[in-house]
Parts: structure tokens; C-alpha cells; sequence
């Protein structure tokens, strides 16, 4: 039996990272659907996308408003091979389900298979996790079980995020990944080199650039680092270059203003 807890989140860069292939290149989900569709088989308990489970449950609250979180998470502990933002997973030592955009696999275990949140026997949200993501439909409801919010995700991408390649024709070599959420700009943007190193990399907020934003060489070094507003709303901060390196590693340039 797992502990007490709550969702809570982490605030970290999203670490440096060479395109892998557990980051979607096709958010075709009609295809997803068909590839997983399961076969007429006997249905393995705690199996999902073909992995081994474990069920877990956590609750915080008291009286009337005890809130329960069903879910599963991976057996072994691994790091989650994307590129998303928001990152799922029972922590140990609080005992809770986490958020978190840089994952620590020594810090607990990544979510996979189906999530339930209830409150008095009424389902608040259900979903599905991929290894820590968000992945196939999820829904909200109110107390009175009514559907506020349904999203579509692949492994933690919103369905209606947008991806450019390199090669058009064989779409395998991603050059570009936009986060889009509701018709706006959401969640973490990157672009690739050829050789599927990170060229940019950054956060979008209700549509605007928001913290740190980093350019890379085709080598994996650092470039440029600029900075944008904390606040999506900040109209009055003027983005700037903290930072510039050559590509031997050298920093050449830096900018000293504080950011409030």
C-alpha cells in the first residue's frame, strides 16, 4: 500500500538531450489507436503497452473531501526517454504522486497505465499514463460528475502540438516540436539539429516565451542563452542575452542584469 499525498510540482531546465525514440514523430492518433488496439487474448492483469505493473493508491483530505488517486507505475525504476514537460511519478520518501519537467529516477518511479481521482465515490479525472505521461484521452469531471475538460495526448504531447522535419518524405529526422494546448503555444518547444542533437530549446506560456530559452552548435554545446519574462503577461520586459559561448565552449558574452 502506498502513502498519503497529493500532486505537487517541481520547477527544473529541462536537461540537455538527444532525440530519442520514445519522442512521437507522428501524432497521427487514429494510427496510434489501431497499432494498440489489443488482440482477442486473455487480458494480463496489470500488463500495459505490454509492461509489467504494480497498483498503487494515495489519499489526502479529511472527512467528506478525501480525495483517493488509483493508479500503476513501472515495477524498476527508469528515466523517461521525451522531451515533454510535465513528467509523472510516486515519489518515496513524500509518498505522493509528483510533476516534475527533470526526473530523478532515485527519487521514485514513473506512473504507466490507468489513473483515477475520486472524491465520494465520484471520478474527478481519468486518464491513462506512458511511462510518466499523460497519453491517450483524458477527462475532468465536477463533483456532481459533470464533464468539464477532455484532452488527447501521445506519451505527454497535446494532439494538437505541431512537428516539422528534416526530411518531409521519410519523417524521420524531426527538426522541430511545438507544443500547442487549446489553440495556444503551451509547454516546452524544441528544435533539432540534423544530427538530432538540441539546436533550441525553451518554454511557451499562454503562447509566449517565457524563461530561459538556449541555442546549441550542432555539437552539443551551448551557444546562446536569452531570457524572456517569467510572467507571459509581463509586457514591460524586454527579452536580453545572459549569456554567449564560441563553439569551443568559451563563454565570449554575459549580461549581468537581475531578473526579477
Amino acid at each position: 500500500m502506498l502513502g498519503y499525498g497529493a500532486f505537487a510540482q517541481e520547477e527544473a531546465e529541462p536537461k540537455d538531450q538527444r532525440f530519442t525514440a520514445d519522442t512521437p514523430v507522428n501524432l497521427d492518433f487514429r494510427r496510434e489507436e489501431e497499432l494498440e488496439a489489443p488482440k482477442k487474448k486473455k487480458v494480463k492483469k496489470k500488463v500495459y503497452y505490454g509492461i509489467k505493473t504494480k497498483k498503487g493508491f494515495s489519499r489526502r483530505g479529511t472527512g467528506e473531501r478525501v480525495t483517493y488517486e488509483l493508479f500503476y507505475y513501472l515495477k524498476k525504476p527508469e528515466a523517461p526517454k521525451t522531451f515533454v514537460r510535465d513528467v509523472y511519478y510516486f515519489d518515496y520518501a513524500r509518498k505522493e504522486v509528483r510533476r516534475t519537467a527533470n526526473f530523478d529516477p532515485q527519487k521514485g518511479v514513473l506512473l504507466h497505465g490507468p489513473y483515477k481521482r475520486v472524491m465520494n465515490q465520484i471520478t474527478l479525472e481519468s486518464g491513462i499514463f506512458y511511462k510518466g505521461t499523460k497519453h491517450g484521452r483524458w477527462m475532468t469531471y465536477n463533483r456532481d460528475s459533470t464533464l468539464m475538460d477532455k484532452a488527447k495526448y501521445f506519451k505527454g504531447w497535446p494532439s494538437e502540438s505541431e512537428i516539422s522535419y528534416h526530411d518531409p518524405l521519410e519523417k524521420k529526422k524531426v527538426r522541430e516540436i511545438t507544443p500547442v494546448e487549446f489553440g495556444e503555444k503551451e509547454g516546452f518547444y524544441y528544435r533539432f539539429h540534423e544530427n538530432g542533437l538540441v539546436a533550441v530549446t525553451g518554454e511557451y506560456k499562454w503562447g509566449q516565451k517565457v524563461g530561459s530559452w538556449v541555442e546549441y552548435y550542432p555539437s552539443g554545446k551551448r551557444k546562446k542563452l536569452i531570457t524572456y519574462p517569467k510572467d507571459p503577461f509581463d509586457k514591460d520586459f524586454v527579452p536580453f542575452i545572459k549569456s554567449e559561448w564560441n563553439d569551443k565552449g568559451k563563454e565570449i558574452y554575459r549580461n549581468n542584469k537581475m531578473v526579477k
